[in-house]
């Protein structure tokens, strides 16, 4: 699907005074799976999967504050800036808004603290009432095995606001591709669709801002962390190994901490498994849903 298609498909839905871009698709009948993309991307991380996705699930996605076609204020929200927890408040009040009771999540990336998040809301009480599944894609799960690219260790420094200052088409594409397996790059056209819905409205400014995220993994590890464990008969994990950020060294993590959830490797690709392997997610995915 490519990028104008995906434009063309998109909802608006208000949220404490920000318009969000939303998309619904898949069987209506079918349960619905809830998709939360990465940093610094969007939605659009999906469109590879959705028609496919769709044949078997309701589906679901927005782009969070800050991000691709969703409104990117300049403080977040109410002026605090960003945070994971009110992401996950975003998605609460969609999902209340479309009157969906039960539902799963895929999870990539940034949107890993969101499902983990919403986790534990579910299992203390506070929300999330309606949640089954939760099927994560490459992302920080477990803080201590998190690998920062340079970009984003100077993005959460003092220097950090002049890191979107500084960032360019050019320099997005180099360190954006570094993260994908070496015979799945992302070509030039896929570059500059990404650079387009993060450029929007200056987004590519709030890069220190949105990874205030990194800071949210390490102050709710034990929570968090502990969401997945107190859930491991409903976390399955897709990941691409060679990622230099959350790659197979987390993978193996992640059967050291939750050894009866699902696992699945992909040895031959990077941080967006979605993208570079999109025919493999959707059939080990299917096996799950079964």
């Amino acid at each position: 699907m490519t990028l104008e298609e995906w434009r063309s498909r998109a909802r608006k839905f208000d949220y404490d005074g920000h318009t969000i871009a939303c998309w619904l698709g898949g069987d209506a009948k079918a349960r619905p799976l809830v998709l939360v993309h990465g940093f610094p991307t969007s939605s659009f991380d999906w469109a590879q999967v959705w028609q496919q996705l769709g044949q078997d699930r309701g589906l679901v996605a927005a782009d969070m504050l800050g991000f691709g076609l969703s409104d990117k204020p300049r403080d977040g929200f109410d002026g605090h800036g960003y945070s994971i927890h009110r992401q996950a408040d975003l998605h609460e009040a969609l999902i209340e808004q479309l009157g969906i009771d039960e539902f799963d999540l895929l999870v990539h990336d940034y949107g890993v603290s969101v499902g983990q998040e919403l986790l534990a809301r579910q299992q203390d009480g506070s929300g999330a009432h309606g949640l089954g599944h939760v099927w994560f894609l490459n992302g920080g799960i477990f803080p201590d095995q998190h690998r920062p690219r340079p970009i984003q260790k100077l993005g959460t420094s003092r220097l950090g606001p002049l890191v979107g200052k500084l960032m360019t088409r050019a320099s997005f594409g180099k360190s954006f591709s570094e993260v994908f397996g070496p015979n799945t790059q992302p070509s030039e056209e896929e570059l500059d669709d990404y650079w387009t819905l993060i450029a929007r409205k200056g987004g590519h400014r709030l890069t220190h801002k949105l990874l205030h995220y990194i800071a949210d993994r390490r102050e709710h590890e034990e929570r968090w962390v502990g969401a997945l464990r107190a859930a491991a008969g409903r976390v399955g994990f897709i990941n691409g190994a060679l990622d230099p950020v959350s790659g197979r060294h987390a993978y193996d993590k992640w059967r050291a901490t939750v050894p009866q959830a699902k696992h699945h490797l992909i040895g031959t690709v990077g941080h967006y498994p979605q993208v570079e392997a999109p025919m493999e997610v959707i059939k080990v995915l299917r096996d799950w849903f079964r």
